[in-house]
């Protein structure tokens, strides 16, 4: 499911780099926009797939503590079950050795801001809400 033009897109970015998945909902046209971050298209393809797929040929990056970022719910959303964040921690778990600690969370407008500083936004179907998710690459 990794096109060619992701696949171009992983193997430019360096160290530190980092690429926002974002979820059917998530305005990643215009976050690519404000500050020309490389925005691609995943139709028909959800998160976690593309997360696991990624991480095959996209190491996380060692030197910081978190370099898989959520979204943190609105209060208003508080009481909502949100079942994809453990998905992410299970995948990133198979691909990291820090598992589930290797996974923070911005608040909902602080994650916008950082997905507009990311090389790449991938726009994807994901219909589940809050699946959103920014990569740190690491060192290959």
């Amino acid at each position: 499911i990794l096109s060619p033009e992701l696949l171009k897109v992983l193997a430019e970015m360096g160290h530190s780099d980092r690429i926002c998945i974002g979820d059917g909902n998530f305005p990643g046209a215009s976050m690519a926009k404000a500050e020309g971050a490389i925005f691609l298209r995943a139709d028909g393809h959800g998160v976690p797939e593309l997360l696991d797929a990624i991480l095959q040929v996209f190491p996380l990056d060692a030197y910081v503590e978190t370099p898989a970022m959520i979204m943190e719910k609105m209060e208003r959303d508080r009481d909502l079950e949100i079942p994809v964040w453990q998905e992410y921690k299970d995948i990133i778990t198979k691909h990291d050795p820090r598992g589930g600690n290797a996974v923070g969370a911005y608040e909902r407008f602080e994650f916008y801001e950082q997905a507009k500083k990311c090389y790449c936004i991938l726009q994807t179907g994901e219909t589940a809400i809050y699946a959103n998710i920014i990569l740190q690459k690491g060192v290959i």
